[in-house]
């Protein structure tokens, strides 16, 4: 079996427009959100892999919900997943020695996160040794001090919280560190003012815009190199996605900030307290979601706002009158309480069900989505490579573009 490897070149564009065909061929199969809908359209056209999924419990859609490519599932369940996991099959960047840390960096730092930053790190396999970082969103710089080696290169560190600006120069100074932090909004206009030909920009897990605005910003100030790991591609500004490459400004896909949601639904870190949590959260608003559309006599989802964690607590008829009062709805019977919690929890099984079909589709949309802006650098006079730089469960938005200057 051959080694998948990084993307580049051309590859970059075939494998895109791939993709591309893929997504939209099949946009009836993972736009619908099983959470919001009774029943999908696509149910009419294949009802034996809908019985099926409809008739499996919780517990068997959690066991799946990382692979649902391994389900054995009826049609035409196999043959997609097959063709999801070819089309985004997607190698390990090259990987290069790193030096030892010389300071206790990772104080501090939560452990899955210094992993991630030390994967992050062996993997910047450029061409010419960077002399200047620039830790994009740093936060406290946890990253961009692990990258400085030497008295040769500078850091430079962009965060708009104070309190994270103040630390991280704390935790510079206390290592004696060449770095400066600066408290800047990434997206404000003079943004651009911070970056210049001779930085290697480096933004690990920078969400939606954050990151887009450092592609753009970077490939106008005529950045040397840049390490992107993307992450949150629903947090954006505008109603639906905004293309940045010709390849996907002349796609027929057109994105919503619910399908952007889509990669994100993967999870691995969650703990059990905090599933059992989410669980009970989803299953009372899916009863919730019963009773509401009973009240407004309409076959339709209602927008509910987050809740605190503090109104589980409560008995479900209260759960349940509260947020009525607030979406101004009027409880005019005394319903079977008991009947509908069951029902919500029956609701949770078929929905995370049914989702393993959507799921499929996960990874293909997120490579998409990453591609756009490998091909966009490409475009803009960058050799890109993409690959991963870590395993899945230390993080599922493993995905990194390295970019550099021909």
């Amino acid at each position: 079996m051959t080694t998948p490897r990084p993307l580049e070149n051309h590859q970059l564009l075939s494998r895109f427009q791939a993709l591309d065909g893929f997504l939209r061929e099949h946009q009836s199969l993972w736009r619908p959100r099983p959470f919001t809908q009774l029943s999908l359209p696509w149910e009419a056209e294949h009802p034996a892999l809908a019985n099926w999924l409809r008739q499996r419990s919780l517990s068997e859609a959690e066991a799946a919900h990382n692979h649902p490519e391994h389900l054995d599932a009826p049609a035409p369940f196999t043959a997609l997943a097959r063709a999801a996991l070819q089309l985004s099959e997607i190698g390990e960047l090259s990987t290069h020695a790193v030096p030892a840390a010389s300071h206790r960096l990772n104080v501090d730092v939560p452990g899955r996160k210094w992993q991630q930053i030390e994967a992050f790190a062996s993997h910047l396999n450029f061409s010419a040794q960077p002399q200047h970082w620039l830790d994009w969103c740093s936060g406290k710089g946890h990253l961009g001090r692990r990258l400085l080696q030497g008295d040769s290169q500078q850091l430079t560190c962009l965060e708009y919280d104070p309190a994270l600006v103040a630390a991280g120069q704390a935790l510079s100074q206390h290592h004696n560190l060449s770095s400066q932090h600066h408290l800047q909004d990434v997206l404000a206009a003079d943004a651009e003012r911070h970056l210049s030909s001779e930085h290697t920009a480096v933004a690990l897990h920078a969400c939606g815009d954050l990151h887009v605005r450092l592609i753009q910003l970077a490939s106008q100030s005529g950045c040397r190199q840049l390490a992107i790991a993307p992450c949150c591609y629903n947090r954006i500004r505008a109603p639906q996605y905004q293309a940045l490459s010709a390849a996907a400004m002349a796609s027929g896909l057109q994105l919503s900030i619910d399908d952007l949601g889509l990669p994100l639904s993967e999870t691995v870190t969650a703990g059990a307290r905090v599933r059992r949590q989410r669980d009970e959260s989803m299953a009372r608003r899916l009863g919730f979601d019963l009773l509401q559309r009973q009240l407004r006599g309409t076959d339709q989802y209602l927008p509910t706002p987050s809740l605190p964690v503090s109104w589980l607590h409560k008995p479900f008829a209260d759960y349940c009158r509260d947020l009525a009062a607030l979406k101004d709805l009027h409880i005019d019977h005394t319903p079977d309480w008991d009947a509908l919690q069951a029902q919500g929890w029956q609701r949770l099984a078929q929905v995370r069900n049914l989702e393993l079909l959507r799921n499929l589709f996960r990874r293909p949309l997120e490579l998409w989505l990453v591609l756009d802006r490998a091909l966009y650098l490409q475009e803009q006079g960058y050799r890109v490579q993409l690959g991963v730089f870590c395993q899945q469960p230390l993080t599922p938005r493993n995905l990194m573009l390295l970019a550099e200057r021909q």
